[in-house]
């Protein structure tokens, strides 16, 4: 390898283990790093999310959603764990069509447009096996969602899901790559009885560039394994999100684009937001 190249190699793979535990792996990617955000630490992520073709299988409506802000707050609880919240203050969807669906007959919607908060998060993240040069990193992650949006909206299923993750990742160069896999407890809002189990996963990479910037892109999804099919609004999903992001001091500033792999979700879109850590 040419000496020019070199150093600059040994740069960007010294940027990306440094940064990793301040940050771990956050905007504009929501596959999880098995990093926590490091002792006494407390992450702060904020952004905006423009997201075409959302389509509501169970309320029967489908347009153009706007949510703002969405907020992350991570809080470490010691080196190998993490307490994080994940929610946001307003959704607004934009209706450009209405279909038959099991709960339709709920909604209160008098216009064009309806709105709620988002659905909260609530997730422990813990480091059970540190990064080394033979063996990549390993957590497991547990969350709960909780049922704040209405299904009177048309947004939210008025159901509590858990979700189980396990999350390994690896630095190969100056790329990180991260992988999670686990599953579901999905309700089915049409019957509190039922439930759905569900696969979830995650692949990303974030590729360092320079010393403020990277690249970074995953597929993200969860996968249906019921033989008769999905109960409402528990059907499979992916989306594909391809971005970036630049550090500014404690300050990571980030933007991306989505495109929906699946029927139901989004079929496009853009986010953009920051992220602050602290002592």
């Amino acid at each position: 390898m040419p000496m020019p190249i070199l150093p600059r190699l040994l740069s960007a793979c010294a940027l990306v283990l440094a940064t990793t535990p301040a940050f771990a792996q956050q905007r504009p990617l929501v596959t999880e790093d098995p990093e926590p955000v490091g002792e006494g630490r407390v992450l702060v992520e904020s952004g905006v999310d423009v997201l075409k073709g959302m389509r509501y299988p169970v309320s029967g409506l489908e347009g153009n959603l706007l949510r703002l802000p969405t907020v992350g707050l991570s809080f470490g609880l010691g080196k190998n764990a993490e307490l994080q919240v994940d929610g946001g203050f307003y959704d607004r969807l934009s209706i450009t069509d209405r279909f038959v669906a099991p709960l339709a007959g709920l909604l209160t919607i008098a216009g064009p447009q309806t709105h709620d908060v988002s659905d909260v998060v609530v997730a422990t993240k813990v480091k059970v096996m540190g990064e080394t040069e033979s063996r990549p990193a390993f957590a497991f992650r547990f969350a709960t969602k909780l049922p704040n949006a209405g299904n009177e909206a048309g947004l939210g299923l008025d159901t509590t899901d858990f979700f189980t993750s396990l999350l390994v990742a690896k630095n190969i160069q100056s790329i990180r790559l991260v992988g999670n896999v686990g599953f579901a407890i999905l309700g089915d809002p049409t019957d509190g009885n039922r439930q759905n189990d569900v696969l979830t996963y995650g692949v990303s990479f974030a590729r360092a560039m320079t010393e403020k910037t990277e690249v970074v892109g995953e597929v993200n999804g969860r996968q249906n394994t019921r033989s008769a099919g999905a109960y409402p609004g528990t059907e499979s999903r992916s989306t594909l999100r391809l971005g970036g992001r630049f550090t500014a001091g404690s300050i990571r500033f980030d933007g991306g684009l989505l495109v929906g792999l699946t029927a139901e979700g989004p079929k496009a879109g853009v986010t953009a937001g920051l992220t602050y850590v602290f002592n």
